[in-house]
């Protein structure tokens, strides 16, 4: 700019936009603000001097929400441009933090009192995984869940589950009753043939120990599915 020009007058609407933003939130909390600006405020961390914005409402219109977004892989999170290991990994913690709240609401209490917090804690932790996860939630003689693990792992639709092992796992920790755990990635939580089979199995040989199978919760993407209310069990 030569000297004497006159300066710019045009207003810097981007200067102060990360504070306005996060004195919005806390004056409001998430209801105050969309979810790609709750997006961005995950960013600022990871990209402190851009403009994420952009980046945000990409990333939340490419996985289709901001739920979906938090529970990608990093591999997918990464085929988006601008977002860096870094940017991945900040809102993988972010992810942890929601699946660790949702889980401290259901631990060390009775199961049947906070079945909706169950739920919620299942679905957090696993109706956006790509492959199949096999949980039990083991409880104790008041259903008090006192311990949650990944029995595991399997395909895209199909999960090896051994009774035996489920069975000798509810010993060794004490559980007299559990609840059995698994997602459809594919979406619909209808269980299938080999679902009852095997829960059929389960509850068999479960209960020659006295040890009762109170449920089995199918997750899918949106909707759930629960043997008990269908009549399976």
């Amino acid at each position: 700019m030569a000297d004497g020009a006159p300066k710019s007058t045009k207003p810097n609407h981007a200067a102060g936009h990360r504070e306005r933003l996060r004195d919005r939130f806390r004056k409001a909390g998430v209801e105050g603000v969309q979810d790609y600006e709750l997006m961005e405020m995950i960013l600022f961390r990871a990209i402190p001097r851009r403009d994420v914005k952009p980046l945000a409402k990409e990333i939340i219109a490419k996985f289709g929400g901001f739920a979906e977004a938090l529970s990608a892989p990093v591999e997918r999170l990464m085929e988006v441009k601008g977002v860096s290991e870094a940017v991945a990994t900040e809102m993988k913690v972010v992810q942890a933090a929601s699946i660790k709240l949702s889980q401290a609401r259901v631990l060390d209490r009775p199961v049947i009192s906070s079945w909706d917090s169950l739920l919620s804690y299942c679905r957090a932790a696993i109706a956006d995984e790509k492959t199949e996860l096999f949980r039990i939630l083991f409880l104790d003689k008041k259903n008090i869940l006192i311990a949650d693990e990944i029995q595991q792992r399997g395909t895209v639709d199909h999960t090896p589950v051994y009774p035996r092992e489920v069975v000798k796992r509810a010993l060794e920790v004490g559980a007299s009753a559990i609840i059995l755990v698994h997602n459809h990635p594919s979406g619909d939580p209808t269980p299938s043939k080999a679902d009852i089979e095997m829960t059929n199995q389960i509850v068999k040989a479960a209960g020659a120990l006295s040890i009762r199978v109170h449920d089995h919760l199918i997750i899918g993407h949106k909707r759930d599915a629960s043997f008990k209310s269908l009549g399976l069990l």
